[in-house]
């Protein structure tokens, strides 16, 4: 049997692969893809693997663009951390999951299920769009406040209050229109979980940005933006060439 693992992180697709290989030996690994433009070259330009496991947040995007792109006719079996109304969709149609983090006995549930229905007709390709439609018809809450430590005492953080979010020494810390920072104990992806997308935006691995703390763009060399914010930021925010695209339709919608 052959997969392809669609997985950003490097340390994780090793993961993986490492415990796919557990489960089951015969299954090889014949690609590990890092992001949407990757995904989509690779099967427009090779035969469909038996088997796709997919990571749904990749570092440009969501891995359902993938779809939107090309045509994935072989069965996925997503790695996410969403909530309880996107799992109901994948069991409904009949595509599998495995919820973060990955464990053998997850990961030998989807297996199974995936060789039992292997030799059955089932359209794979309309199964996952069936499972989109689904996830864009549900209605989805986002956090409005975090409670962020401070020394013996949580502080409430108003979303609407932060400006950027941003990985600085290994901590990930909120700044605020006022330029207080918070420091918060929940990871990017995650965090972008909880934010609605359409104030803010995954610019790069360690920025997420607020719609309305962009101030300007600068056009860069090799075609990528660096974005300005109101608030004074140690770094440049770029937007990478792949992405440009999708920050311009995020921030004009």
């Amino acid at each position: 049997m052959k997969a392809v693992i669609i997985e950003d992180e490097i340390i994780a697709a090793e993961a993986l692969q490492t415990l796919v290989k557990k489960v089951d030996p015969d299954i090889e690994i014949i690609a590990t893809l890092q992001s949407i433009d990757e995904s989509v070259e690779w099967f427009q330009t090779c035969p469909p693997p038996d088997l796709v496991f997919m990571d749904i947040h990749l570092a440009d995007g969501s891995a359902f663009a993938v779809f939107d792109k090309t045509t994935v006719s072989c069965p996925v079996i997503f790695t996410t951390a969403y909530d309880e109304y996107a799992l109901k969709a994948f069991e409904v149609n009949s595509i599998d999951y495995l919820l973060k983090p990955l464990n053998r006995k997850d990961m030998e549930r989807a297996i199974n299920k995936y060789k039992n229905l292997s030799g059955h007709a089932i359209d794979h390709a309309a199964a996952i769009r069936k499972l989109l439609e689904s996830i864009k018809q549900t209605n989805v809450s986002y956090k409005s406040y975090f409670l962020t430590p401070e020394k013996d005492k949580l502080i409430p953080l108003a979303t609407r209050d932060m400006a950027y979010i941003c990985i600085d020494t290994k901590m990930v810390k909120a700044v605020t229109f006022d330029r207080r920072i918070f420091y918060l104990d929940s990871g990017l992806d995650d965090l972008m979980r909880q934010l609605d997308p359409a104030l803010f935006y995954r610019a790069n691995r360690q920025y997420i940005i607020a719609h309305r703390a962009v101030k300007d763009i600068s056009l860069w060399f090799g075609g990528k933006l660096s974005v300005n914010l109101i608030v004074p930021t140690s770094e440049r925010i770029f937007v990478s060439k792949a992405r440009v695209a999708e920050f311009k339709k995020w921030f004009m919608r």
